[in-house]
């Protein structure tokens, strides 16, 4: 029996085949832990075919904000042998394993225990309670109320139906005969301290859907979308609430319809969105392109995953920031907006959109796929403080000059079929948008282009500790296993400064400013060429980068060994 500790934060994986219920399971783990008044954050990873293959999906549990997925698991429960074998050395030293007694027969001993859920869940009456009676099992391993997770049976059941009652008993008798078996085990992980919940009303919600919140909330008009791992949630949710009058969905039939379809909604006055993955960005750039040359607003979301080509349909990659932000032949620079958590894909959701109206031109946003299906209890946003920015329209004669030198300023950009002809050409051209091959236009406009960016001056951004002469900047999704990170070196007595900026394109001029300042930048990001240290170094910054791509997050510890060797190396 394993000595039973306090802890402030467990980890909690289901492992097994796609279609077993792995991510339903960690889901209602972390409803009822929420419900409870613990933070949490889920974690899945799968194969891209609909069923089969291996999967897992996981929750950690905390009496704090959880930053990252975290390093070991406490309580493993593998649903197969191969599961067993492939993810019982993730197991912490403390941890426990459960494992389905009908397909899965571990060699010796060690800290695990058989249970037959299916056998168990027909006991309850219920067939299909089986992921209940291992949440009794789980709930009993780590010492959490049992009452929290009947609660959240019975909010999860209430449907208004005649067989409610009936299911949601079911369901509580199959969370006892859980409990009655890991409690016979012996085992016990520990004990979760008591919560603290927070003093704000949160929900609990994806990566994508606030992301499509912030959107919606700040004006979205029009969303066209493929459908393409792991963006396809977007158009789903989009789908089933962007429904108002004036709004409008589409499903398109390739991503060159997609950016196509938002170029010309933005052209005619809407609010335009699509997002897609890395297969898709490199089927807009001709798009991009023209949006970029003839300045006209609209949003490409691209929630990155493994490449190229097909790749890693359902794997993490941060490895699209040159395809983001240099996406068009010829001098180009978009805006390229990377929320770093949760709560920071809805705002990033409601800028991007406002930030696209108020230049007057395309704007990039970097998701990636596990910040897009992570679960996070948030604080719940104030939608009554979104802003719906939209860009300035001129209503005057013929003859006005849409493209006229850059002065500060940028001019109305006319609306077709209002009084004053426009023309959105992709090729070069003077003032009034007439095409034109002279070498003074093509100076003026390249530099008009981009001068507007300096418009993008109000992404949020974090500067700590700014006297260290060595700084750790992460980017997008790497940013909270960063940040765990350099908690566990700054309390070892590191002495390093905390850069982070949301939008990466244009940067803030402080964190230019600071970043220029320092001896050493690690960057810590999920690709092999070190893509934002590069584009750093372009910038005259002495950056040098962190780097993973085995389609996995970052593990907290192991970033913080990895950053201390590149801190010796550098001989700072």
């Amino acid at each position: 029996m394993t000595q039973k500790i306090k802890s402030k934060d467990f980890v909690i994986r289901f492992a097994g085949e796609g279609g077993q219920g792995l991510v339903t399971s960690a889901d209602a783990m972390a409803r009822a832990a929420t419900g409870a008044g613990f933070y949490c954050q889920t974690f899945s990873t799968f194969p891209s075919q609909i069923m089969g293959g291996p999967a897992s999906s996981q929750v950690r549990i905390s009496t704090t904000p959880v930053l990252s997925n975290g390093d070991a698991v406490d309580v493993l429960v593998v649903l197969n042998q191969y599961a067993f074998d492939n993810h019982i050395q993730d197991l912490s030293e403390n941890g426990v394993c459960i494992y389905n007694a009908q397909d899965c027969e571990p060699s010796g001993e060690g800290n695990y225990f058989g249970i037959n859920a299916d056998e168990l869940a027909k006991e309850s009456g219920n067939t299909r309670a089986a992921n209940m009676v291992i949440l009794g099992a789980v709930a009993t391993l780590i010492d959490f109320k049992i009452e929290s997770i009947e609660n959240f049976v019975r909010e999860r059941f209430s449907r208004g139906r005649d067989n409610d009652e009936e299911i949601i008993s079911s369901n509580i008798v199959a969370i006892g005969l859980g409990v009655d078996v890991a409690k016979k085990s012996g085992f016990s992980v520990g004990s979760l301290d008591d919560p603290i919940p927070p003093d704000y009303e949160q929900i609990m919600i994806t990566g994508n859907a606030a992301l499509s919140l912030g959107s919606t909330s700040a004006g979205l008009d029009s969303y066209y979308g493929y459908p393409i791992s792991p963006a396809t949630t977007i158009l789903i949710w989009m789908e089933q609430n962007l429904i108002n009058k004036g709004k409008f969905v589409f499903q398109v039939a390739s991503e060159i319809e997609a950016i196509n379809n938002i170029v010309g909604a933005g052209f005619s006055g809407k609010k335009a969105m699509t997002a897609t993955a890395g297969p898709g960005i490199a089927l807009m750039s001709e798009g991009l392109g023209l949006a970029w040359m003839a300045e006209i607003p609209c949003v490409v979301v691209d929630i990155q995953r493994g490449g190229p080509a097909t790749g890693l349909p359902t794997k993490s990659e941060q490895s699209d920031l040159f395809a983001c932000m240099f996406p068009a032949h010829g001098d180009v620079r978009l805006p390229v907006l990377a929320p770093g958590s949760v709560e920071e894909c809805f705002y990033v959701g409601e800028l991007s959109v406002n930030w696209a109206e108020r230049y007057q031109g395309p704007v990039m946003v970097m998701g990636e796929f596990s910040l897009a299906e992570r679960s996070e209890n948030i604080r719940k946003p104030d939608l009554s403080k979104v802003i719906d920015e939209r860009r300035n329209s001129n209503t005057g004669t013929n003859g006005y000059k849409r493209y006229q030198s850059w002065e500060g300023e940028l001019s109305p950009m006319p609306i077709p079929g209002g009084e004053v002809a426009y023309v959105a050409n992709g090729s070069e051209h003077d003032e009034i948008g007439d095409t034109t091959h002279l070498p003074k236009h093509h100076i003026r406009l390249t530099e008009r282009r981009f001068a507007k960016l300096g418009l993008l001056n109000d992404a949020p951004y974090e500067i700590e500790n700014p006297d260290s002469d060595i700084a750790i900047m992460p980017w997008g999704s790497s940013k909270g296993v960063a940040r765990e990170a350099y908690d566990k070196l700054t309390d070892k007595g590191e002495k390093i400064s905390w850069v982070y900026s949301v939008a990466l394109n244009p940067l803030p001029e402080e964190i230019i400013e600071q970043l220029k300042s320092k001896k050493l930048v690690i960057v810590p990001e999920l690709n092999y060429q070190g893509q934002w240290s590069s584009i750093l170094r372009m910038e005259g910054i002495n950056a040098v980068s962190v780097t993973q791509y085995t389609g996995l997050p970052f593990k907290p510890t192991e970033l913080s060994e990895k950053i201390l060797e590149k801190i010796k190396e550098a001989g700072v």
